[in-house]
């Protein structure tokens, strides 16, 4: 009897410790989760930690918290002119509405990058088709990105997920659209390359013109300067040698001559033709200068 006893004992506490089991789940921080009551969502606001459930009644799902990516395939798109480019991008995206999530989407993760990727590719596909190549490839990428991810989150809203960021990794061209495009980008830079080209030769000219004005007068400032110290000094020369002849006339005529002289036989091989008893060598015979 006590026997029989002691195994119910046992029994029981088994199924209550299964029991325990089956009524306790946590949740992780980067988790979050719904209880359904016999398929029905009872709750679905719960913090991390430890919760408690009615086993068999009420069931509980969890679902990824954290951003998550969805990369998608490469797709061709029309531009304003007709022209196909190849655009990669990718998208940012987490669950805010769990119970939209799970009633529309079953909670799939699989599903909701589906849907994402859909909502973005007619996004991109309408707004590459707002604008040229050029644009699309070197001037408003971040626009296109900008209104891709508010379209795509404003439509997402409705299977409970928010699109945080959207972003165009590559841009690609198709063969004779891109030697069109590199050949397009190649003239216009080659244009704007002999336009500063051609400022800078015309800059160039007016720096040279002006330098030269610049020179002109001052070789004339220097040449007007320059003859007025030579008036001057000859001014100044000729009061002396005035001042000197009149003090001395034999002496500065004897000066004179020897100038002349040292002048005229600069050199061994100088000839001169001249007449023995010239003016020019009355010193040579008497230096009182007395023929």
């Amino acid at each position: 009897m006590a026997q029989g006893k002691s195994l119910g004992i046992i029994i029981l506490v088994v199924l209550g410790l299964i029991l325990g089991m089956f009524s306790v789940f946590t949740i992780d921080e980067r988790e979050k989760a719904i209880m359904l009551r016999l398929g029905k969502i009872e709750t679905s606001n719960f913090e991390p930690g430890l919760h408690f459930k009615i086993p068999l009644i009420n069931n509980v799902r969890k679902f990824d918290g954290r951003v998550l990516t969805m990369d998608a395939e490469p797709e061709t798109f029309l531009t304003v002119e007709k022209k196909n480019v190849v655009v990669d991008a990718f998208v940012k995206w987490r669950i805010d509405d769990v119970p939209k999530y799970f009633t529309v989407l079953g909670g799939d993760e699989r599903r909701a990058n589906v849907r994402i990727s859909q909502i973005i590719k007619d996004g991109l596909r309408e707004e590459f088709a707002r604008r040229t190549i050029q644009e699309v490839i070197s001037g408003e990428r971040a626009e296109i990105m900008n209104v891709a991810r508010v379209t795509a989150d404003a439509k997402s809203r409705d299977f409970g997920i928010e699109v945080i960021d959207v972003r165009i990794k590559r841009i690609d061209l198709k063969g004779e659209v891109s030697d069109a495009v590199y050949r397009r980008m190649e003239a216009e830079r080659t244009r704007v390359a002999m336009d500063f080209r051609s400022k800078g030769a015309e800059q160039a000219e007016k720096i040279r013109a002006d330098a030269d004005k610049q020179r002109t007068v001052l070789l004339a400032e220097a040449y007007r300067e320059s003859e007025l110290l030579r008036g001057e000094g000859d001014a100044i020369a000729s009061e002396i040698y005035a001042k000197a002849y009149s003090r001395d006339p034999e002496f500065y005529s004897f000066y004179r001559s020897l100038l002349a002289y040292k002048s005229s036989f600069s050199s061994k091989q100088d000839v001169m033709v001249i007449e023995p008893d010239a003016d020019f060598f009355r010193y040579f015979k008497d230096q009182s200068g007395v023929n």
